[in-house]
């Protein structure tokens, strides 16, 4: 049984089903996607937050046109619009906060996302388009949150503009122009609020859409799992839906719980209070700081004196994600069954949790210090660990299939899917 592929056992009833589905088979798509397609049948809950980031977009996506509607792109209006969404607008209040938050909520789910991949190795082949398609989205993320914290036009919104536009000019050769072509004048202004808010509304939707790729490429080559091995007969798997399906929606309610909790009681814990203050271009805040899922690269750009230097770093700890498939040299996927590179990567999360609290703090004495520790070991584990570890290490052994994984050495599942027994479990006792 292929991992990859199921046959659609989806048969339309009524006259106008058939004509429909001879002419688009559209829901027989879905039925083979996401109803017949098989699944490991050991995934845990880490496998849920691909479900969670797209019903984020979605919140996002409806929110974000919504407050559209009432905001006002112009450098003298911007702040009011905002303040009148927050006060006259029906529900308006709902809708700043819960795109606001739905954005960390996003990060939330991407970051996790990303370290579970990063952990059962699911960016080895013949998953690396998969992989580089999610680089792809996490940039595409990093640059409409980046736009949107601007829009606001308060304090740290016309800051953090400034500051990233700027750091863009030490880029050799187009820095200058990209610098011009972002500020539409000499300086972040009128211009550039018209130019973020155009860019901020147009991204969403190019992530929708290498969302749809995403998806598709994860179809292709079929899920991977936390034992990192293949589906290898029926057993090892079972249908999309209700078990995975189930299991996502369980876990994006409990998520939106969680996401409830900071709109209605701590709304703006995740902000920053300078953006309460209209955007003033004669006074600097005393500590310039960007949003927190932004920290961790925040901190390396500061690491590096040299302003060209710190941008190349910054740039290339997001890049270097991308070349995960080729750095990573064992035969053996899951950290699982990788016992040395397992404590690595513990070492390396908690680097980038130290990094992310640098970020926030004031670029001076140890922090700085700390900041450089901490920037080379993030580089170090992709081009020294990776390749060095997975060369030497001796994994420890792999199960025979995704169903040993589940019931153990040696058992069978029955007709129900329950392990052979289990069943009969009960009478006995009975």
């Amino acid at each position: 049984m292929s991992s990859a592929h199921a046959t659609s056992t989806y048969v339309p009833k009524s006259r106008v089903a058939k004509w429909f589905e001879s002419r688009l088979p559209i829901v027989g798509l879905v039925h083979s996607s996401f109803v017949a397609f098989p699944v490991p049948r050991n995934l845990n809950y880490f496998y849920t937050f691909g479900a969670i980031l797209i019903a984020f977009l979605g919140i996002q996506i409806i929110t974000g046109v919504w407050l559209a509607m009432h905001y006002d792109p112009n450098a003298s209006n911007a702040f009011e619009s905002v303040e009148h969404i927050m006060r006259d607008v029906n529900y308006g209040w709902l809708l700043r906060y819960a795109h606001a938050n739905g954005a960390s909520m996003f990060f939330v789910a991407v970051y996790v996302h990303i370290f579970r991949n990063l952990y059962y190795g699911s960016y080895k082949a013949p998953r690396e388009v998969l992989y580089l398609l999610g680089v792809i989205i996490y940039l595409l993320m990093m640059a409409t949150a980046f736009l949107g914290y601007t829009l606001p036009w308060g304090q740290m919104s016309f800051w953090g503009a400034t500051v990233i536009t700027n750091i863009l000019a030490a880029i050799p050769i187009v820095g200058d122009t990209i610098q011009s072509l972002l500020w539409g004048g000499y300086s972040v202004g009128n211009p550039t609020i018209n130019r973020f808010f155009s860019l901020h509304f147009l991204l969403p939707w190019m992530i929708a859409g290498v969302v749809v790729l995403h998806v598709w490429a994860l179809h292709v080559t079929g899920q991977n799992n936390p034992a990192g091995i293949p589906i290898k007969s029926s057993k090892d798997a079972v249908p999309f839906t209700p078990y995975a399906t189930i299991k996502d929606v369980f876990a994006v309610v409990v998520f939106m719980i969680l996401f409830a909790w900071f709109i209605f009681y701590q709304p703006n814990y995740l902000g920053h209070a300078d953006n309460y203050v209209p955007a003033n271009p004669s006074v600097t805040p005393a500590h310039i700081v960007p949003e927190w899922y932004f920290l961790p690269f925040y901190a390396i750009l500061r690491a590096v004196p040299d302003k060209l230097g710190g941008v190349i770093l910054m740039f290339g700890a997001v890049l270097i994600l991308a070349f995960a498939p080729w750095l990573d040299t064992s035969r053996v996927r899951s950290c699982n069954y990788r016992p040395v590179y397992r404590v690595f990567f513990w070492v390396f999360t908690a680097n980038a949790i130290i990094l992310g609290w640098l970020g926030a703090k004031p670029p001076e004495g140890g922090y700085v210090i700390a900041s450089q520790i901490c920037t080379f070991y993030y580089f170090a584990h992709f081009l020294i660990v990776m390749p060095l570890v997975g060369l030497f290490e001796t994994p420890d052994r792999l199960p025979g299939s995704i169903l040993e994984t589940v019931t153990g050495p040696g058992k069978q599942v029955g007709a129900s899917g329950m392990p052979a027994g289990a069943a009969a479990e009960p009478a006995r006792r009975a």
